[in-house]
């Protein structure tokens, strides 16, 4: 059967996976966002289910004022003994912890710090024996992959930590990874930066404390040097071996706006590349150590996609998201509509805007929401983070008892209002096209005086790269948000956003010519 790259759309990076009681789960970064550490599940690694998040009280991750990208770095899923650990590092208070859990649909620990330094943690359940892993400085000052064996019940340290390895000779080694196979210890890293370079590298030992010895080949995997090719920034993989025993890497890549235009909006997603063990050992991946967007893999499945997305058929507490620990007083979240009571706190703010927002997870989409409010400001932001964000808007005139509806393009320091149009009721239906190239934003107002009553108003453009992360910088992807700004009360029904083109059409050349 055929699948199609990437298996998880939108702004899930750095996967890891594993496999318990039939069943593969699988874990990403979350950085600013709330709740904490995205969880999926699946049957067949291909079509994949978000059944909740793993971080989902205050108490368990420090996220006040943190900068974007801060926050919750590169997690780790384990399964051993019909427990869960999920391990990971706060980046910004530079904490390595892990939560456990034995429901994996239920809640999960009060974290369990362990004292080393680096970030990218991850576990190794063998014979007894739990070792720590994550790249940083050893005890001795020596940096690169380093590892400890803990207590797994305290996260007390049992051995000093100590560099076992100093990856392949790439810039930001990262992401370690540890296997036992058959009678091998395999250490996979990603190196190269999480950009254009990235790249899964690795090196086997008889000892899982080493000496290893590189790959002959390396980068195992990478699509650095693959141009132009939509798909990019190959890396940051965890192996996993499939029921029938094939093996593949779940990795993270990101896809270009443009054939010719280097730029990414939709940020780091998850990509399923198949893997082959040779006879001396060694394993390679992909084409030639290359992703592509289409493989054809064993197995009896049909891809699914949702396309559309609703208040109706989504999940509050799963599809949907907060910048930084919400202030729940402000969201009445009910069946069809989202009432939302601002704050003084901007989206401009590194704090907690009142913001409820999904992934995009695809390049051509139209957003429609309807909002209604009484005084302040509210309405969509195409978000990226606080410097960067595109912002259409319902807003109570200054001075005046009329209402009106703003555009907004922030890029940087520049704070520009690209178009006002009056409404006479504080009611208006708000839109987002997006083509891959241009964010469209335009309005529907029964009331708007200068047009009828379904003829939308285009109130502008804005470019896409401008939310890139080449522009904003950091390690996210565009967020489609929801927002209120003052005291005020602002409600949202019938929102939908639908994804009007195919994958296959987005990544053919032709398309862009």
């Amino acid at each position: 059967m055929k699948y199609n790259n990437p298996v998880i759309k939108g702004f899930y990076p750095d996967p890891s996976v594993c496999y318990a009681n039939g069943k593969y789960y699988l874990v990403s970064s979350s950085f600013q966002y709330f709740p904490g550490v995205p969880l999926f599940e699946s049957e067949d690694l291909v079509n994949w289910r978000q059944i909740g998040h793993v971080l989902t009280r205050k108490s368990q991750v420090m996220l006040e004022k943190i900068n974007s990208s801060g926050g919750v770095f590169a997690p780790t899923i384990r399964y051993n003994d019909g427990r869960f650990y999920m391990v990971t590092t706060n980046d910004t208070t530079h904490e390595n912890f892990y939560v456990y859990t034995d429901d994996i649909y239920g809640e999960w620990s009060e974290p369990v710090t362990v004292k080393q330094d680096g970030i990218d943690p991850s576990l190794l359940f063998d014979g007894g024996h739990v070792y720590f892993m994550s790249n940083g400085t050893d005890d001795n000052g020596v940096s690169g992959v380093v590892q400890c064996e803990i207590d797994i019940a305290t996260g007390k340290k049992l051995s000093a930590s100590r560099c076992i390895w100093k990856g392949s000779g790439g810039r930001f080694l990262e992401s370690p990874h540890m296997y036992h196979i058959k009678d091998t210890y395999y250490l996979m890293a990603a190196e190269g930066g999480t950009e254009y370079g990235h790249m899964i590298t690795y090196a086997k030992s008889d000892s899982v404390w080493g000496p290893f010895v590189d790959y002959p080949c390396n980068p195992v995997l990478t699509n650095r040097n693959k141009a132009p090719y939509i798909i990019q920034g190959i890396g940051h993989g965890d192996l996993i071996q499939k029921q029938n025993g094939d093996w593949y890497i779940m990795c993270l890549g990101f896809r270009q706006i443009h054939m010719w235009r280097t730029y990414h909006i939709l940020g780091r997603e998850v990509f399923l590349v198949p893997v082959k063990f040779g006879e001396d050992g060694w394993f390679t991946a992909g084409n030639d150590g290359t992703a592509e967007q289409e493989y054809e893999i064993a197995g009896d499945f049909v891809q699914k996609e949702k396309k559309t997305y609703t208040f109706e058929n989504t999940d509050w507490n799963i599809d949907w998201c907060y910048l930084r620990h919400p202030v729940m007083e402000n969201y009445e979240l009910t069946q069809g509509k989202a009432v939302l009571h601002g704050s003084d706190i901007t989206l401009d703010c590194v704090d907690s805007p009142t913001f409820l927002g999904i992934r995009q997870r695809d390049f051509h989409m139209k957003l429609v929401v309807n909002v209604a409010l009484d005084e302040g400001e509210a309405g969509v932001t195409v978000y990226s983070c606080e410097n960067e964000h595109y912002d259409i808007a319902v807003r109570k005139a200054a001075g005046r008892n009329e209402y009106e509806v703003v555009l907004k393009l922030n890029i940087g320091d520049i704070k520009h209002e690209q178009k006002i149009v009056g409404i006479s009721s504080a009611e208006a239906c708000l839109c987002v096209d997006c083509d891959g190239n241009f964010y469209h934003f335009s309005v529907i107002s029964r009331n708007t005086e200068t047009i009828g009553e379904t003829l939308p108003v285009v109130l502008g453009s804005a470019q896409t790269k401008y939310v890139s992360k080449e522009v904003s910088e950091g390690f996210t992807g565009v967020v489609l948000g929801l927002y209120a700004v003052g005291r005020n009360r602002a409600e949202f029904t019938n929102f939908n956003v639908t994804y009007t083109m195919n994958q296959e059409d987005i990544c053919d050349e032709k398309e862009y010519f």
